[in-house]
């Protein structure tokens, strides 16, 4: 019914910079908090950053600084500028929504996930 769909990874030098880009489709009635997440090879999962409806950012201690989660509820899409890339930042990036859609006359609720973008930080 819904679908998030990332776009931005790719091969950067350490210090570089990369824009993550987060879209979500199909038949969306509202969307509460987003984030960005990301795992790297032989780890778990982790909370990157999110962003509620209102704006309110929150921050893993690992990015701070360096990254900035950012959305535009017009057009359903989050963003993730990524600055002064380290290697240690090398992962698959997934976005993360809480998305009300409409379902014929019903409205459903679903923690949606993309499919992941890697983004590879090496000289």
């Amino acid at each position: 019914q819904v679908q998030l769909v990332e776009s931005g990874g790719g091969l950067v030098q350490p210090g570089g910079s990369l824009r993550l880009s987060c879209a979500a489709s199909g038949r969306i009635f509202s969307i509460s908090t987003m984030g960005w997440y990301r795992q790297a090879p032989g780890k778990q999962r982790e909370p990157v950053a999110t962003i509620t409806s209102g704006g309110s950012t929150n921050y893993a201690d690992s990015v701070k600084g360096r990254f900035t989660i950012s959305r535009d509820n017009a057009k359903s899409t989050m963003y993730l500028q990524m600055n002064s890339l380290k290697p240690e930042d090398t992962a698959v990036y997934y976005c993360n929504a809480d998305i009300t859609y409409s379902s014929g006359y019903l409205r459903s609720r679903v923690d949606a996930w993309g499919q992941g973008t890697l983004v590879t930080v090496s000289s």
